[in-house]
């Protein structure tokens, strides 16, 4: 198999990354895969208990795609298995097991969305409970004999509830180690993940190391901050794009990032090639207005397509700039009984991801109907009477609720 030049893999794969733990064995390995000809491994383990993914998961999901388009194989594994046990990484709390049937379900669903960036012809997706649900007691005892607990006080989420007198369950211990034994069970070369999986993937490499396999090199990505431009990515917060919105959806929300984040989103979430990031970068901090836009269409572009991307541009120049109302507005009738909670139709016609996210658009004065803005949460409507009517969130998303 024909690899591209070292020199230029490393210069593609280095960029938007967090660390490389050994970059001088990353190296190593690319060589001798351009001597023999054989790919290496790249291992990404998924976590079932978020199948809804958007471009903060997307930052891994891309770099895997390099590492793809260079040659190399990829593994998907899904944590079937250590779904049930939950990853503690960057937690406060215990958190909740999944059943395996959930797992299944919801690592399914991950492979769906993540073969809008990954070539799927060219994934190997496994299931870790192939392998971890077949250890004998013994076996799980010698596993855990390969760590100590000290080692595993150094994690910081670990050592912080450990400090304050939470509780840690010895199960949560073994997490790491089972996500360890993926390694092993796949001789992987090379393991991704984003900042919050470091000790785990660490501990990939120690595990390895300890049953004589060549240990694997870790590559860690930054946490891409969300549309709040403080908190990480992320669907619970309501600060999120998801990589399957619509086109024009997306495209809004990334031109309501902040200013600050213009730059980071092209080197961690755009298609931009890497010798035209210099440019892009002082474009960011001299013409923001501009570079958000290029931005918007260059992730749109991604996920939907030229034509769908510059469609949804003329959609925000007719919705947002001229504020006209757009056409094909879509109808939704509600099942409910008359009187409606505002927060609960919002809701349940898909303008809001939650009642929670609905409270706070309201408050902040972001919903109106029929043009008339509303501040009450505590609104109810006669949906017999008064429908249809029209509803605006934001200044893209609409709704026509109609009896």
């Amino acid at each position: 198999m024909y690899f591209p030049p070292v020199e230029e893999q490393i210069l593609h794969l280095k960029s938007g990354v967090q660390e490389i733990i050994p970059e001088e064995e990353l190296r190593a390995k690319l060589e001798q895969a351009v001597k023999t000809g054989k790919p290496l491994t790249v291992k990404l383990g998924c976590d079932p208990s978020r199948p809804d993914l958007h471009l903060g998961h997307a930052v891994v999901l891309r770099k895997l795609r390099q590492f793809q388009d260079f040659g190399h194989e990829i593994v998907l594994i899904v944590g079937d298995f250590t779904g049930m046990i939950g990853d503690a990484s960057g937690r406060s709390k215990m958190r909740p097991a999944l059943s395996l049937e959930e797992t299944r379900r919801n690592g399914e669903t991950y492979f769906q969305q993540a073969s809008k960036i990954l070539l799927p012809e060219r994934i190997k997706i496994v299931y870790n409970s192939q392998w971890l649900g077949k250890l004998s007691f013994e076996d799980v005892v010698r596993l855990a004999g390969k760590t100590t607990v000290a080692r595993m006080l150094e994690r910081d989420d670990f050592a912080g509830r450990y400090a304050r007198g939470d509780a840690i369950g010895i199960h949560e211990f073994l997490y790491p180690l089972a996500q360890a034994q993926d390694s092993v069970e796949i001789k992987a070369d090379i393991e991704l993940g984003g900042t919050d999986q470091k000790f785990n993937l660490l501990m990939g490499r120690s595990v390895q190391k300890s049953v004589g396999q060549v240990p694997q090199v870790c590559i860690t990505l930054p946490i891409l901050e969300g549309l709040d431009g403080a908190e990480k990515m992320s669907k619970s917060l309501d600060n999120y794009i998801g990589i399957t919105e619509s086109s024009e959806t997306m495209y809004g929300k990334i031109l309501s990032i902040p200013d600050t984040l213009i730059y980071r989103y092209f080197e961690l979430a755009s298609d931009e090639m890497v010798n035209e990031l210099p440019a892009l970068k002082k474009l960011s901090s001299e013409a923001p207005r501009d570079a958000k836009h290029r931005l918007a269409f260059s992730i749109t572009r991604l996920y939907h397509g030229a034509k769908q991307a510059r469609e949804a541009s003329e959609y925000f120049e007719r919705t947002v700039i001229r504020k006209e109302i757009p056409e094909n507005i879509p109808s939704f009738r509600p099942e409910l009984e008359d009187p409606v909670g505002l927060l609960n139709l919002l809701t349940v016609s898909g303008l809001t991801p939650s009642n929670g996210a609905a409270r706070r658009l309201v408050e902040q004065g972001a919903v109106s109907i029929d043009g008339q803005k509303v501040t009450d949460s505590r609104l109810t409507l006669d949906i017999s009477a008064s429908a249809p009517f029209l509803i605006k969130v934001g200044k893209r998303r609409f709704v026509r609720i109609v009896r």
